[in-house]
């Protein structure tokens, strides 16, 4: 009888251990099965995939980590390096040149630049360095946006050079994957960073030197921005510039600025035809309106440009373009073109992507109707 109890309690103990194990195996699939479903809702890999060795041993690479990769080798033959001498100090304690580095990207196969205009700004001696080392002095400014920060240079006597291709800064959307490419502290070349859109339509007071320049419509980014970087591309990640970047909060971490590059595009079509580059110019003064000044001035919408001039002068500039459109005071810009304002970009930043003489069309809002009219826009004069 013990030897027959014997057996029967192994048996039970038997069938717990198969049954826990049983058990142990379904919550490993669930738990699997749980991973899968999360992470296949984002269209991401799951991590026990991401992780996988192939069979010769080598690592696979994530898709994210690939998509980077071939943004940064299609591109890094574009991006250069600039090197300036500026001369500093004073008649009384002498003057000495000291030297200065930023970041380019070039957007014409016969040498030309873009950069940021404080990059630049009181250089005396100008070097352009290619991504394989090549160097070159004979380098010219030939335009600068007198109402942003961006500038063009010219290397002398080349042909072909590899350029960048330019994206749609009117599409970003928030929380979309950027790549920065810059000279990181002026000695490590064609860094790499990588992050997200944290924002866009961002105002800021930049600070270069002993100039402060109020720059607006900023795309904001936490892809590492470092001294040195000013001047460089921000990336989508099908390798298309979509900003310039040009600056970071000093008192935060990850929280970089560029220039959307639509606002570079007509001043861009000017400098590759040949011109002398000049700013398109509609001639109003505006308010980004959102809810709350929707709400305090009684509007009819909730998005586009107040024309509004706050005491600084006539919100429509006499004889300017937008007054000889008939657009006035208490209108609100919605569109340029096709495009809205607001959302996809500000006025500025949008009519920037014309020339002088280009006529573009202007809807606004006055009171409760929707009105459309045509503008032929002006050079800017400082």
């Amino acid at each position: 009888m013990k030897n027959g109890d014997s057996e029967a309690r192994r048996a039970k103990r038997v069938k717990r251990v198969v049954l826990g194990s049983l058990i142990a195996l379904v919550l490993v699939w669930v738990g699997v099965g749980a991973t899968l479903l999360v992470q296949n809702q984002f269209g991401d890999q799951p991590i026990t995939q991401r992780e996988t060795v192939a069979n010769d041993g080598n690592a696979l690479s994530t898709p994210e980590e690939t998509t980077i990769s071939s943004v940064v080798e299609a591109t890094s033959g574009s991006i250069v390096s600039i090197v300036t001498e500026v001369e500093t100090g004073n008649a009384y304690w002498g003057y000495s040149l000291q030297e200065g580095a930023g970041s380019g990207m070039i957007v014409g196969s016969e040498g030309y630049v873009l950069t940021n205009k404080h990059v630049i700004d009181g250089a005396r001696n100008l070097q352009v360095v290619l991504s394989d080392g090549t160097t070159y002095d004979d380098v010219e400014v030939v335009g600068t946006d007198p109402l942003n920060d961006l500038a063009f240079l010219r290397i002398a006597g080349v042909k072909d050079l590899p350029t960048v291709q330019l994206g749609d800064s009117t599409t970003v959307k928030i929380g979309q994957r950027v790549v920065a490419i810059g000279n990181s502290l002026g000695q490590y070349q064609n860094t790499v960073t990588s992050g997200i859109i944290s924002g866009t339509g961002r105002p800021i007071a930049a600070q270069a030197g002993d100039s402060v320049e109020t720059l607006t419509d900023l795309l904001q980014t936490d892809a590492a921005i470092n001294p040195g970087n000013s001047g460089g591309p921000l990336l989508n990640t099908s390798g298309q510039v979509i900003g310039v970047n040009t600056a970071i909060a000093a008192d935060a971490e990850g929280i970089g600025f560029a220039i959307p590059i639509s606002a570079a595009k007509g001043l861009l079509k000017q400098v590759l035809a040949g011109d002398e580059p000049q700013r398109a110019y509609l001639g109003v003064r505006y308010i980004p309106v959102n809810a709350e000044l929707a709400k305090k001035y009684d509007l009819s919408v909730t998005q586009g440009a107040y024309i509004m001039s706050e005491g600084q002068g006539n919100a429509v500039a006499s004889g300017s373009p937008a007054d000889d459109a008939g657009l006035e005071q208490g209108d609100v810009i919605t569109q340029i073109g096709d495009i809205e304002v607001g959302p996809r970009g500000g006025v500025a930043s949008l009519v920037a992507e014309y020339a002088p003489g280009d006529t573009i069309e202007v809807t606004y809002q006055r009171g409760d109707q929707s009105r459309t009219t045509k503008v032929t826009l002006a050079a800017y004069e400082e």
